[in-house]
């Protein structure tokens, strides 16, 4: 990842903790704006679960009345990221509940790679061009769902890879597999030599 993006990411992060933390104190509006600036990327990343938008809408309803319900018992470093696996555990608890695990986590096995810098370097060295965004944003909705889910919060939400891990609760070369996996597909598929992932494909 660039210095610029890295910058970028972190800059965010001041402004959502300062959100957070006025919201901690019991301020509701300046939790509202933390939701309102939230609510996209947990939308979108929802979407690598389930098309349900009705359900996506409720979840994340749901999260915010339970996160404002605890904010007092809530420590966060990381704003997006600690939002990202509330809403992810909230969404493995419902698909358990309701039996539909089993088409949904589909989980993966992915052979050892031996250099994952090797895909991110590259990835992060080239761009695609406009004409090509449609066929980038087909490709990655074709993608498995574990591959699109890496791909999001790797390329859209800057994390690295230890922070993906962490949050898909797998190891950091499954990380990598998985990375390598999609962009693989990805340059098939559209019949380029190298992509970068742009944050405008998947916007709803």
């Amino acid at each position: 990842m660039n210095l610029n993006k890295r910058q970028r990411i972190a800059e965010e992060n001041v402004i959502l903790l300062n959100f957070w933390q006025q919201a901690q104190a019991g301020d509701s509006l300046a939790f509202c704006r933390l939701a309102d600036k939230l609510y996209r990327t947990l939308f979108n990343y929802a979407t690598n679960f389930t098309t349900d938008r009705e359900f996506i809408k409720d979840s994340i309803q749901e999260l915010m009345i339970h996160i404002w319900e605890k904010r007092e018992q809530i420590h966060i470093q990381f704003v997006s990221i600690y939002f990202l696996r509330a809403l992810r555990n909230q969404l493995m608890q419902e698909f358990r509940r309701t039996n539909a695990s089993q088409a949904i986590l589909d989980i993966e096995e992915a052979g050892q790679l031996s250099d994952y810098q090797t895909i991110e370097t590259a990835i992060e060295q080239h761009e695609v061009f406009t004409e090509n965004q449609v066929k980038v944003r087909c490709a990655i909705e074709e993608l498995p769902r574990r591959q699109k889910e890496a791909i999001f919060l790797k390329y859209f939400e800057g994390m690295d890879n230890e922070q993906i891990a962490d949050l898909m609760q797998v190891n950091r070369q499954s990380v990598a597999n998985l990375l390598f996996k999609a962009i693989s597909s990805l340059k098939h598929q559209i019949h380029l030599v190298s992509l970068i992932i742009s944050a405008g494909f998947f916007q709803y």
